[in-house]
């Protein structure tokens, strides 16, 4: 798999990978030629596989490690599989509605019975397989089950008493939860945990759950787990729920310890001992820490921000790089910074020239009034220019402008600095995210849907002003792989992007949501612009009301002549139909196109029929789907859609500083 999460599949020692668009012959071909030599092999992601191709893989005796994650696999192949792969002892797949346990053989509940690493990616209420899987040192689990069924029914998470017989995890060492939203998963979760209650494994050291949701479930042994894992100084990684911790608890949690990975998403009353542990000797080595999630950790209104003490401060951040010296992924998304530009005697430096200082950063995700050096009242990117002053303003010819720093899109030449510094600093800089306070996207993928409203809650005086000119300061990250920009008002005519473009040869990942005025796609042109540059993009997803999906649009995208996946989000969108499928026929190797916009259903359909019917046979791994953004069924058509196109690309979310368990190898 590569770096962001799709693609190729890794087979060992070889080093060979199914592409996208290898067929089902194809693949059986593969395992059959490498049979005798592949001890690890992962088909993560290939949904488009048929089941009976994977009957092929009870032919590599040799296997330890196997990844099938998102394939077809029934109970009865998964028996047939562990059966004959005896060496077996790292295993990830999925468990549907029509998993059932007994129909597991003795030789496969054998091989089980010795499996090391386990990862299972939950559809339906169930245990899976770990009852049978005694000697455990990873379990990794992904809770995606829906609430309702497909009829609309409640899901039940009563568990057949057989089935509770989980063993206590003598030798687990790594525990990872992974929810999505619904009360099922959270009872289920409970389940799971249920063995924690009674027996605590003594060498527990890596503990992640993520719940999402402003009120997750009680778990009353949280604190009694947290002061056992503080007690061993072994710890490299822990993340709990907001509900789970007080700030005693997180005291001895992290005390004595040197983690590498720490998460405390949207835990606004643990920031203060966050801080203290980490900068003040509450944890053994600071500089062992490689990634920091401090999402939404001050999170509030933006009626509650304007006070210093719910902010982030450049000087406690200064503090947190020169303690945690090696971060290379760090998420900030969801809080508030606000630089004051007035020179002062006791003035602080920017956070971005803070940041500039991990010189190692591979990721990062900030919010957008970080990128900014401070309200200006004539900045020409706020949002609401005085009306009396629009009638003096200069015109300007007709056309895209170039982008110029001294074109007057900034009202001075050091109102980027803070970015500037950002980008001159880190160099090995390769994922970006820059998301506006109170961003909510329609297709979210840990936040209820939301589609009444576009306007982002939250959303400061520093954040709209972050326009054009920060955009085009980005030019320096030359390393830029990946790049998110979310709730940004500012940007007026996309300039910015276009100069990025120009100088970020790199760049393979792109998401642009609610860019500019959202009733309005005034940055159009310079889109198309963008386009143009980005040779070597693979994904796209673009997140815009009013984005008109037109001839022009997929002719310049039709440039991105290495692109993969394709995602159109669009409350009041319109779409070419003949431009869409004359792109599709351009563009060869896409095998992702998912478009939800405006029109009728019955357009949608038409458009969808018709890319299957041209272009699946010659890309067997082809996800077309065509839906109106506001049709009540939507959310039965996002279920029928591969979980690892939803994880990675349709729905939103950030991608930065997230539990290192997506994959058990």
């Amino acid at each position: 798999m590569d770096g962001h999460g799709h693609g190729g599949v890794p087979v060992c020692p070889e080093g060979a990978s199914v592409q996208l668009k290898a067929n089902d012959m194809m693949v059986a071909r593969t395992i059959d030629k490498l049979s005798y030599y592949v001890q690890s092999l992962s088909l993560n992601g290939c949904y488009w596989l048929s089941g009976s191709t994977l009957k092929h893989l009870s032919r590599c005796r040799e296997l330890t490690q196997l990844d099938v994650t998102g394939c077809r696999l029934t109970t009865l192949r998964l028996s047939h599989l562990l059966s004959s792969l005896s060496l077996l002892r790292c295993l990830a797949f999925d468990v549907t509605s029509s998993f059932s346990s007994s129909q597991l053989s003795s030789e496969a509940v054998d091989t089980l019975s010795r499996l090391a690493e386990l990862r299972q990616s939950l559809l339906t209420p169930s245990y899976g397989v770990v009852p049978y899987c005694a000697k455990l040192r990873k379990l990794m689990l992904q809770f995606d089950i829906s609430d309702v069924t497909r009829e609309g029914l409640g899901v039940s998470c009563q568990l057949m008493v057989g089935q509770s017989s989980v063993p206590h995890y003598q030798q687990l060492q790594e525990f990872t939860a992974r929810l999505a939203p619904g009360e099922v998963n959270q009872t289920l979760l409970l389940l799971y945990l249920a063995v924690f209650s009674v027996h605590i494994p003594e060498h527990l050291r890596i503990f992640l759950v993520s719940i999402p949701g402003p009120s997750p479930v009680h778990w009353p042994s949280a604190r009694t787990l947290a002061q056992s894992l503080g007690q061993r100084g072994d710890l490299e990684a822990l993340q709990f729920p907001r509900t789970w911790l007080d700030t005693p608890s997180l005291k001895l949690a992290l005390g004595g310890n040197s983690p590498r990975h720490l998460s405390f998403s949207r835990c606004p009353a643990l920031w203060p001992q966050v801080f203290q542990s980490l900068l003040e000797g509450g944890v053994k080595d600071s500089t062992q820490l490689t990634s920091l999630n401090l999402s939404g950790i001050n999170h509030v209104l933006y009626s509650d921000c304007r006070n210093i003490d719910v902010q982030l401060l450049a000087s406690t951040m200064s503090r947190l790089v020169i303690g945690c010296s090696n971060i290379k992924h760090l998420n900030l998304m969801h809080t508030h910074y606000h630089h004051d530009k007035a020179p002062s005697l006791n003035a602080e430096a920017h956070l971005c020239s803070s940041l500039a200082s991990l010189r190692g950063l591979s990721s990062l995700t900030v919010p957008a009034c970080a990128l900014s050096d401070g309200v200006n009242s004539n900045n020409s990117n706020t949002s609401c220019p005085s009306s009396l002053l629009l009638g003096l303003k200069k015109s300007v010819r007709v056309g895209l402008q170039n982008y110029r720093p001294d074109s007057g899109q900034e009202s001075s030449v050091d109102s980027t600095s803070g970015v500037a510094q950002l980008a001159s600093g880190c160099l090995t800089l390769e994922t970006l995210e820059v998301i506006g306070p109170g961003f909510v996207s329609a297709l979210p993928r840990l936040e209820p849907c939301t589609r009444s409203s576009v306007e982002p809650r939250g959303m400061c005086a520093w954040a709209r002003g972050v326009g054009d000119a920060h955009i085009a300061a980005l030019e320096g990250l030359k390393r830029l792989k990946c790049l998110t920009l979310a709730g940004l008002p500012g940007i007026l005519k996309g300039t910015g992007l276009v100069h990025m473009a120009k100088h970020c040869k790199t760049l393979k990942v792109l998401s642009l949501a609610n860019i500019g005025v959202v009733k309005a796609m005034n940055y159009a042109p310079a889109l198309l612009e963008t386009l143009q540059h980005c040779t070597q993009l693979q994904e796209l997803r673009l997140e815009q009301p009013y984005l008109n999906a037109n001839s022009a649009f997929f002719e310049a995208l039709s440039c991105c002549s290495r692109l993969r996946r394709l995602c159109l989000i669009s409350r009041s969108g319109t779409f070419e139909p003949s431009a869409a499928e004359s792109f599709m026929e351009r563009c060869r190797l896409v095998v992702m196109c998912h478009l939800f916009m405006g029109g009728t259903l019955v357009a949608c359909r038409t458009l969808q029929k018709t890319l299957i019917e041209r272009f699946s046979a010659e890309r067997p791994a082809l996800s077309v789907v065509i839906y109106p953004l506001h049709h009540e069924d939507l959310p039965s058509v996002i279920r029928d859609i591969p979980l690892t196109l939803l994880d990675t690309v349709t729905l939103f979310q950030s991608h930065v500083a997230q539990p290192p368990h997506l994959s058990p190898y």
